[in-house]
């Protein structure tokens, strides 16, 4: 099924504008569930209701407020709101080229595909083949239902991406979390076996086919479990706990010694053979679903 655009705009710098179409990049595959009714199994209505005068009200009784302190407000009617809007506007306006390893990814919200649109073609492809070539990305103001975004454009393969960031003000210092605390030195030698055990667990590259939503796999399976009427089978007992770690350098020794062979390849054992690259080792959760077919057979 061919992608749908879900907008358009120009992408802009210098004296150089490129027609594109917007297209939603990602989307979840998690599995949701609606509210019922139990003895009926009726979808549940979220209806609007008000403590103070202890009855359900409609939307048309309904005003925007901000809260400036504790239960007071001031009232905006949506006339108001929407003269503060920013003018519609298609143009992704480019401020200037930086190294994508200068972006923290810190700063990344949401993504969108941009394609050109008809007669296009060649100043897109130029704009992708120059941004490939420089090793640049883009940043560059938008303007979207009313409000202005800062994103930022790079080239993914034959085509360029579009990634909405977050503001500077909108993303928290980590000083939040560490109190103002002088970080804690680790020792030389802790921190060479630390290297090698990141060079053990190294690739060449990032493979996000090779990871997989195992509790969504669970939930499907038991949701075809019940359509089909059978017999729900019995959720695995988790393992217990691991102890916390006092002694950091037996921890990254211990981890060492577990033979994860260089660049993400499990070192094979006495008399096994070894395990392919993209061959990930299964959970114990995994295994013990795996294992529970056999228990429950030589129970009979």
């Amino acid at each position: 099924m061919a992608a749908r655009s879900i907008g358009s705009g120009t992408i802009s710098f210098g004296l150089v504008s490129i027609p594109v179409r917007l297209y939603v990049a990602t989307h979840s595959e998690s599995l949701s569930f609606n509210m019922l009714h139990e003895p009926c199994r009726s979808r549940i209505k979220q209806q609007l209701f008000c403590p103070t005068c202890e009855r359900v009200v409609e939307r048309s009784e309904i005003v925007k407020g901000y809260q400036f302190a504790k239960d007071q407000y001031v009232l905006f009617a949506d006339d108001e709101l929407k003269a503060l809007e920013a003018a519609a506007n298609r143009a992704i306006d480019i401020q200037e080229f930086v190294p994508l390893a200068k972006v923290d990814p810190i700063y990344f919200e949401n993504a969108h595909y941009l394609g050109p649109e008809k007669g296009a073609d060649k100043a897109y492809r130029l704009l992708v083949q120059s941004m490939h070539d420089t090793g640049k990305v883009a940043v560059a103001q938008w303007t979207s239902h009313g409000k202005e975004h800062i994103v930022l454009i790079r080239a993914l393969d034959d085509g360029l991406v579009m990634h909405a960031l977050y503001y500077a003000d909108e993303v928290r210092s980590l000083r939040e979390i560490t109190d103002g605390a002088e970080p804690t030195s680790a020792r030389p030698a802790e921190v060479e076996l630390a290297r090698k055990l990141i060079d053990q667990l190294s690739n060449d590259e990032f493979r996000p086919e090779s990871y997989h939503d195992a509790h969504r796999g669970r939930v499907q399976a038991l949701v075809e479990q019940k359509i089909a009427g059978e017999e729900v089978a019995e959720t695995p007992e988790t393992g217990a706990p691991r102890a916390q770690v006092i002694d950091l350098m037996d921890a990254l020794k211990e981890s060492l010694a577990r033979g994860r062979g260089p660049k993400g390849r499990s070192a094979a054992g006495k008399g096994e053979r070894p395990a392919k690259a993209a061959t990930r080792r299964p959970t114990a959760a995994a295994r013990s679903e795996a294992e529970a077919p056999a228990k429950r057979a030589r129970k009979k």
